[in-house]
């Protein structure tokens, strides 16, 4: 079998091949980037300071919104980076945008 030459682009092939590899690129970003964010209307997010005897699930239950209690202690928690369900008094938690 004889050798093959290797692939050799003209400047036109190399534009094309850039402009694509460049939309490949920006479609991954939109799809990986935060979804949502565009939303969420402007100003400062709610919070509350926890009170003694407070609860992640009291709290949660005053301010889930449409959402579930459940999913409004894992947005909580997320928002804040809380490891574990525990929460102390004279803490500030931001809370999810209620929609």
């Amino acid at each position: 079998m004889g050798r093959r030459a290797p692939i050799r682009l003209t400047r036109r092939g190399r534009v094309v091949l850039f402009c694509f590899l460049l939309a490949l690129a920006g479609g991954a970003v939109a799809l990986i980037s935060a979804p949502g964010q565009a939303a969420d209307p402007p100003g400062p997010a709610p919070t509350v300071i926890v009170q003694p005897g407070d609860t992640l699930w009291r709290i949660a239950t005053e301010h889930k919104g449409s959402r579930g209690r459940d999913a409004t202690v894992e947005d909580i928690r997320r928002l804040n980076h809380l490891d574990g369900y525990s929460v102390d008094a004279g803490q500030r938690l931001v809370l999810p945008r209620t929609r």
